[in-house]
């Protein structure tokens, strides 16, 4: 079964990791990147060993992104960001291959220990089944 596994930022949070502090974020410091980097590394290998793994990215920051929409006219509209009614936004995944939901869980839980500074916001790891190819559950 097949689970995409997803992490949530915003930009203020981007711009902390590259030592710009928010109301919502502190600045990152180097170490903290090399421990978040070490942390994340360390999963994906545990992943790939296990042989779970079937894909995973960490995205790039919301100020470099677009919204495409169909307008009334059949024209697309193109704006800038991902933002909706929440400024929270898509900000790295993987793809796991588990044999249940409660494996899945299990690494899900594992990835919200990710270390941060303190005062940092913690964003919940969000776990969504994919549908297989037949259009049926998974």
């Amino acid at each position: 079964m097949k689970y995409l596994v997803m992490v949530q930022g915003t930009q203020a949070d981007y711009e902390s990791m590259s030592g710009k502090p928010s109301a919502q974020s502190p600045a990152w410091s180097e170490k903290d990147m090399q421990a978040m980097f070490a942390f994340m590394g360390a999963i994906n290998n545990d992943l790939a060993e296990s042989g779970e793994l079937v894909d995973a990215q960490g995205l790039t920051e919301p100020a470099k992104t677009r919204t495409v929409t169909a307008g009334k006219d059949g024209r697309p509209v193109i704006t800038d960001g991902p933002y909706g009614e929440t400024k929270e936004v898509l900000a790295g995944y993987w793809v796991l291959d588990c044999e249940s939901l409660e494996r899945v869980t299990e690494i899900a839980a594992r990835v919200a220990q990710c270390p941060a500074p303190e005062g940092s916001t913690e964003y919940p790891v969000v776990i969504r089944p994919i549908q297989d190819a037949a259009g049926g559950e998974c």
